[in-house]
C-alpha cells in the first residue's frame, strides 16, 4: 500500500485545519514532514523516546527540536515533551536485547511510542495523531502504518497515515538540517542501537 496518497487522501477529505499530534523522534526527522503537512494541522509535536537510553543524548535532541521549531516561528506548531522512563523501553525490549537493527525490538519500541501518542491525543481531543519516523529509510513504515491503524481501532483519535520518505522526504530532511544547522544523531537512540554503530566504527577502523 501507498500509505503517501492513502494520507493525501485523508488530507483531501478535511474540509478545515485539524489538530494533530506529532510523535516525533528529533528535529532533522521533524523538518521535512513539518514543511510538508503544516498547512493543513495545527501540530503539537510530542518528544517521547524512552528508548533514547542516555540522558545527556535525550535532552540534547530534545533542545535541538526546541530550537528548531522557535526559529521556524510558526504559529500552529509547538513542542511538548512528554515523560522521560528508559524503564519502559528496557521493559517492552527485554529478552530482545540480541536482536539487530529492523528486528523485533524496533517493532515493540515502535508500538511503545506510538501507543503513547494515540492515548494523549485521545485524552487531550486530537483529531489525528501519527510519527515522524516513517521518514527514515531504515524504519519499517509497514510496521508504523499497521500499528498506527490498530490504534486507530482502539482510540477515539483518528491515524494519519503515512511514508514521509516518499516524495524525496528522507534528502529534504538532510537539505533542511544543514540549512538551519540541526543535530544529525548516529544512531536511533537505544543503548543497542549505539552498540551497533560502534562496532561498525571499530570494524571500520581495524
Amino acid at each position: 500500500m501507498n500509505y503517501d496518497i492513502k494520507m493525501q487522501e485523508q488530507i483531501n477529505s478535511m474540509t478545515k485545519k485539524k489538530n494533530l499530534l506529532l510523535h516525533a523522534c528529533c528535529a532533522p526527522c521533524s523538518s521535512a514532514v513539518i514543511e510538508r503537512i503544516a498547512q493543513y494541522f495545527n501540530i503539537t509535536i510530542l518528544y517521547y523516546n524512552p528508548n533514547i537510553t542516555d540522558q545527556e543524548e535525550y535532552n540534547k535532541r530534545l533542545n535541538e527540536i526546541k530550537k528548531f521549531i522557535k526559529e521556524l516561528n510558526l504559529d500552529n506548531v509547538k513542542v511538548e515533551a512528554g515523560r522521560y522512563d528508559p524503564k519502559e523501553f528496557f521493559t517492552i525490549s527485554s529478552r530482545l536485547e540480541q536482536e539487530k537493527e529492523r528486528g523485533r525490538r524496533c517493532y515493540k519500541c515502535y508500538e511503545l511510542r506510538l501507543r503513547e501518542t494515540a492515548k494523549i491525543a485521545e485524552e487531550q481531543g486530537f483529531d489525528y495523531f501519527t510519527t515522524t519516523l516513517s521518514i527514515s529509510p531504515y524504519k519499517n513504515s509497514n510496521w508504523l502504518n499497521e500499528i498506527g491503524e490498530q490504534l486507530d481501532k482502539e482510540y477515539t483519535t483518528t491515524y494519519l497515515y503515512a511514508d514521509f520518505k516518499k516524495r524525496n522526504g528522507y534528502k529534504r530532511s538532510i537539505e533542511l538540517s544543514k540549512k538551519y544547522g540541526l543535530y544529525r544523531q548516529d544512531y536511533c537512540g537505544c543503548i543497542y542501537s549505539k552498540k551497533e554503530r560502534d562496532s561498525r566504527m571499530i570494524s571500520h577502523i581495524s
